[in-house]
């Protein structure tokens, strides 16, 4: 069995986490959040598993590292600094860290990039995300890494061509890469990247009903990291797309 900690337990992908860790080979033997003691516990566990807030995850991979320990890291929302600091660990222990779990939305980064790479520049790019009114950060990191996929196929600075959201008068400007964010409800998360040309018009789509998708494959990357030499990974990786 692996044993894994939560951090960030009492969140909504916390407690999914802890509803679908009995369809795994796995024990929690601990569920942290904001004032628990993590150092306490550390030694206890072969991975951890992170949903907590964008500042603290820095401390929490350096807590693993100093302890060897494998990271499993879901939350978004970091910093560049934050990003950063998070980095230096790879060197350390094994880190996978991806901006969403669900194996359909890997599958859309794969087919993000295959569509780029077909259709070409002459097709505008456009994505749409969609999330509950309590989601903190804007854009999702979903829709953050479908950008930076869609900018590498492109070969151009995602920095540069980025569009978010969209006001005022004038042309749309060529090699633009449209973001927009819509929050409301309930919406666990959707996301639909539009390549559109003169004449026609692909849309991939991606709905997620329920936080269990992307649960079981934080558990299942939490098995998979553990085997793993220090470096990073993400999903990718865990699911053998690359």
């Amino acid at each position: 069995m692996t044993r894994v900690i939560i951090t960030g337990a009492k969140g909504r992908m916390g407690q999914a986490l802890a509803a679908c860790a009995k369809n795994f080979r796995v024990e929690i033997v601990a569920q942290v959040d904001m004032g628990d003691d993590l150092p306490a516990t550390i030694a206890d566990a072969d991975v951890v598993i992170d949903f907590s807030e964008h500042a603290a995850t820095a401390g929490i991979t350096g807590l693993c590292a100093r302890h060897k320990k494998a990271i499993v890291i879901g939350t978004t929302g970091h910093s560049k600094n934050e990003q950063a600091e998070i980095l230096k660990s790879k060197t350390k222990i094994p880190i996978v860290w991806t901006s969403n779990f669900s194996t359909g939305v890997n599958t859309l980064f794969w087919l993000t990039q295959k569509a780029a790479e077909i259709l070409g520049p002459d097709f505008d790019l456009e994505i749409i995300e969609m999330h509950h009114r309590l989601k903190k950060d804007a854009p999702s990191g979903t829709a953050k890494t479908l950008a930076e996929i869609l900018a590498a196929a492109r070969k151009q600075s995602l920095e540069k061509t980025a569009r978010y959201g969209r006001m005022g008068i004038g042309e749309r400007a060529p090699g633009e890469i449209g973001i927009h964010s819509l929050r409301g409800g309930d919406v666990v998360g959707d996301h639909t990247v539009v390549f559109a040309n003169n004449g026609e018009r692909l849309e991939l789509i991606h709905k997620a009903s329920s936080r269990e998708a992307f649960a079981n494959g934080a558990l299942r990357a939490a098995l998979w990291v553990v085997k793993q030499k220090p470096g990073l990974y993400d999903m990718q990786d865990v699911l053998g797309l690359k």
